[in-house]
């Protein structure tokens, strides 16, 4: 019997003997980890990855430069940047090479955002955060409404089947609050946690942070952003992120890819956190689970709800967008609120343009030749 025939027969007994332990089918899944970026350097990836290959619960995928380690990992080769690996990860969860993937950065489209899971100091309880980066809405309240569908989606894919959710006391919290108890009256299954202050309420203050008072937190993601910096960085000084499993995956009716974010100052043990958190995710199935809750919440009309949150736009007559242009040239510093109405007067200008999300807030995205004159025109209209 030749040596090939004979690693074949021991990596099926060895398969078959993970299956009976852990009750999974078939291959491991694998997910990957884009490994250049980080303000930490390499030694952080390389720590997490080691430690991941130590348990063994799945398969793990770099993504990113050839080093002196990567040989003892699947490694998808490509240099430094960030686009180049973000383009290789895309390839490879479409082709189901993986089936998740942890990378630092990550441009989600409007109407995607985050969850993030951190664990509370007060008794060690995991808590969701929605959402954390990305945009789920440009308008505020919806934004609120559509977060938290993506929280109940992240905590019943990781096996809770009846997740208690509480909106953080932020402004639009209570039109929110309304919106949802629409969606529960008109059908959709949601339950409502309550403050462990002694008032009670669906509506959370820091102290419900810390206990973990409920399954989800729900906020606007700039919130739920510094939220997850603030719980994972607190006992380091704020260099280096100690605790929580990173900003989460990109979830929302545009689109649920299992992307999962963590920061250019995340440690090894978060990075170590994010690949199990993605690995969960992808074993309780996300994008089916997020799929149907997105057609649970339409059923009770999720969109006519969403309708009557929405503010009149500022520009008057309708505007249509331009004819579709190649857009690399990122514009910030646009607030969340008018970053919608911005993109309107852009065209209302012939130039065309689309709405983002960047690594640290809404963009403007403009062909680089109409950059200046975009510049000009967002200014003169005090978007800038």
């Amino acid at each position: 019997m030749s040596e090939q025939v004979n690693q074949t027969i021991k990596k099926v007994f060895t398969e078959l003997a993970t299956g009976l332990e852990t009750g999974q089918v078939g291959p491991k899944l694998k997910i990957g980890l884009t490994i250049d970026g980080s303000e930490l350097g390499l030694e952080v990836m390389k720590q997490a990855a080691y430690a991941i290959k130590q348990k063994n619960d799945f398969e793990l995928v770099l993504i990113g430069a050839t080093t002196d380690w990567t040989g003892d990992f699947e490694h998808l080769a490509t240099d430094r940047c960030q686009k180049s690996a973000a383009q290789l990860m895309e390839a490879a969860l479409a082709s189901d090479l993986i089936q998740g993937c942890v990378t630092l950065h990550y441009n989600f489209p409007i109407g995607v955002s985050t969850v993030g899971k951190i664990v509370t100091p007060a008794f060690g309880k995991p808590l969701l955060i929605a959402t954390t980066t990305g945009t789920t809405s440009a308008v505020r309240n919806e934004a609120l409404v559509l977060n938290a569908l993506n929280g109940i989606a992240v905590a019943k894919t990781l096996g809770i089947k009846q997740p208690t959710i509480g909106l953080l006391n932020i402004e639009g919290a209570k039109t929110a609050e309304r919106a949802l108890q629409q969606l529960k009256t008109n059908g959709y299954e949601l339950h409502f946690g309550k403050s462990q202050r002694a008032d009670g309420g669906t509506f959370l203050r820091g102290n419900d942070l810390l206990t973990a008072s409920v399954d989800v937190v729900v906020c606007d993601s700039l919130t739920g952003n510094i939220l997850m910096k603030l719980f994972s960085a607190y006992t380091s000084g704020g260099g280096y992120e100690v605790a929580g499993a990173g900003y989460g995956p990109g979830i929302g009716e545009a689109g649920t890819q299992n992307i999962c974010i963590v920061s250019r100052a995340s440690g090894a043990p978060v990075i170590e956190n994010a690949l199990e958190y993605a690995y969960q995710l992808a074993k309780g199935g996300l994008k089916k689970i997020s799929a149907d809750e997105y057609t649970a919440a339409k059923r009770a009309n999720l969109v006519e709800i969403c309708e009557q949150l929405k503010p009149v736009s500022p520009v008057q007559g309708e505007v249509s967008a331009p004819t579709k242009e190649i857009v690399t040239k990122e514009i910030a510093g646009i607030d969340i609120l008018e970053l919608e109405a911005a993109v309107q007067a852009l065209w209302q200008a012939q130039i065309y343009a689309e709405s983002g999300m960047g690594c640290t807030g809404p963009i403007l995205l403009v062909n680089e030749a109409n950059a200046s004159a975009a510049c000009d025109i967002l200014q003169a209209k005090n978007y800038l």
